[in-house]
């Protein structure tokens, strides 16, 4: 099967999901104020960082589908389980900006996250797997492993912060910043290995 339809699925439920979080942003009613902006700003903040991992994982999904040829029923499910935590960001990012840093809220933020890694693990093992061992997004794939430390560190810290937002909450925020922060640069070994 081709890959355009799960491309163009991807992108419009990303794109879905970038809408509904800024959507919750609402507007001060009947205070024109600078002032009534302060409630805004943990909601704000919690959406700023959501939408730098829509970005992040959008990035590195399109990197990661450069190098795919075809895809087939476990790549099309593999990527329906990353879309199905992806989104789920609206709601803990609504649940985190609305509560502040409380441990639950943050420790359901820090989960998704954990799941949304995983899966992407998933649907690049299993893009990986329909193309076999020498193709050229095996090899891509296979070229560093630094990126692939990047996607396990990441896995360890939000399982650390699970626990971390109960004793302390905004150690559980933090770090997911500092993992976000780690992932700007995205994957750039299908670039390399693709000459683009």
């Amino acid at each position: 099967m081709h890959k355009n339809r799960l491309e163009a699925f991807s992108d419009g439920v990303l794109a879905i999901v970038l809408t509904i979080m800024v959507l919750e942003l609402k507007v001060p009613r009947h205070d024109p104020s600078l002032g009534a902006l302060r409630e805004l700003v943990p909601v704000f903040l919690s959406y700023l960082l959501s939408f730098a991992y829509i970005g992040i994982y959008w990035n590195n999904h399109h990197h990661l589908l450069q190098a795919a040829q075809k895809v087939n029923g476990t790549v099309l499910w593999a990527n329906l389980h990353l879309l199905l935590w992806l989104s789920l960001l609206p709601f803990v990012t609504g649940w985190l900006g609305e509560s502040g840093v409380r441990p639950w809220p943050v420790a359901a933020y820090n989960l998704v996250l954990m799941l949304a890694a995983l899966a992407y693990f998933l649907l690049a093992r299993a893009l990986v797997a329909h193309h076999g061992q020498d193709s050229a997004l095996a090899r891509a794939m296979g070229e560093r492993a630094s990126a692939d430390r990047k996607g396990l560190i990441s896995v360890v810290i939000y399982a650390v912060a699970l626990p971390l937002a109960f004793l302390a909450p905004i150690l559980g925020v933090l770090l997911p910043v500092a993992v976000a922060l780690m992932w700007l640069v995205p994957d750039r070994r299908i670039e390399r290995s693709l000459g683009s």
